[in-house]
């Protein structure tokens, strides 16, 4: 009995973990082509705060999430042209702003209980059927809506102000690309926590970026790469008892650096 448990709860993770790497792969691979892992880092730290004002008014979490991701997104927009402070410095307030307000509101709920480690670092191994639903569900909703931005994306990267000449609608896709994080940020919460969540978007990216030569290319080995990195975080978890979040990540990090070093001993 005790083993069938244990077989389905894995099962469980596995899945969940996997459905998350094949959409954050793609979205990662614009998070570097793009140069904004501390805007990432930014919306995966204010998830925090969107868990606290959720638990606080009694509203879904994953709403709370993707609410207070957009209006960080929006607000952080709006004051990047208005304050005379450089971009990554605005980024770093709102990102520890947003951490630590989370944090004091989740301290005051002392009448609920709170798995403040869970948010934090993830707990993959505590995943629901609903929740492998949600993700399936919201992980094919992204990578439709990616499929229909993939040009503009590119041509947003590769020239914003030729896109803009070209009649690309600039400020729509940014806003549906900050969405579409949005809504990974709160379905990966429970795998890895706010505080690794860009990890596992732009580590397995930074890898494929090394093999591939194509965007589609480097989109797809992210996509695998990501894979890899759940499992084997998974199998290192199961087998030593290693924290299940910190340990996917461990794993695409050591992926990252065997990149680094297979391309350095082929060049």
């Amino acid at each position: 009995m005790a083993d069938a448990l244990l077989d389905d709860f894995m099962w469980r993770a596995l899945l969940g973990g996997l459905g998350i790497a094949v959409v954050a792969g793609p979205l990662g691979s614009f998070i570097v082509w793009r140069r904004m892992a501390f805007f990432g880092d930014a919306l995966a730290h204010s998830a925090l705060l969107g868990i606290a004002l959720a638990l606080l008014l009694h509203a879904n979490l994953t709403i709370g999430v993707i609410v207070v991701c957009l209006g960080l997104a929006l607000l952080l927009t709006a004051l990047q042209t208005r304050i005379q402070l450089a971009s990554d410095t605005i980024l770093g307030i709102f990102a520890q702003s947003c951490l630590a307000f989370g944090l004091v509101a989740l301290s005051f709920m002392d009448t609920m209980r709170v798995d403040l480690l869970g948010f934090l670092f993830g707990d993959i191994l505590a995943m629901t059927a609903f929740d492998v639903v949600w993700i399936y569900v919201g992980g094919a909703l992204v990578l439709a809506t990616l499929v229909v931005l993939w040009r503009p994306m590119l041509a947003i990267t590769v020239h914003e102000e030729l896109a803009r000449v070209e009649d690309v609608p600039v400020e729509r896709v940014r806003f549906a690309f900050v969405l579409l994080l949005a809504i990974v940020i709160a379905a990966a919460m429970k795998i890895v926590g706010a505080l690794l969540i860009t990890a596992l978007m732009i580590v397995p990216a930074a890898t494929a970026r090394s093999f591939a030569r194509t965007p589609e290319q480097m989109a797809v080995l992210a996509a695998a790469i990501g894979a890899l990195a759940v499992m084997g975080g998974l199998s290192a978890s199961l087998t030593w008892d290693t924290p299940s979040g910190p340990s996917v990540v461990a794993v695409a990090v050591t992926l990252f650096a065997a990149s680094i070093l297979a391309r350095r001993a082929t060049a």
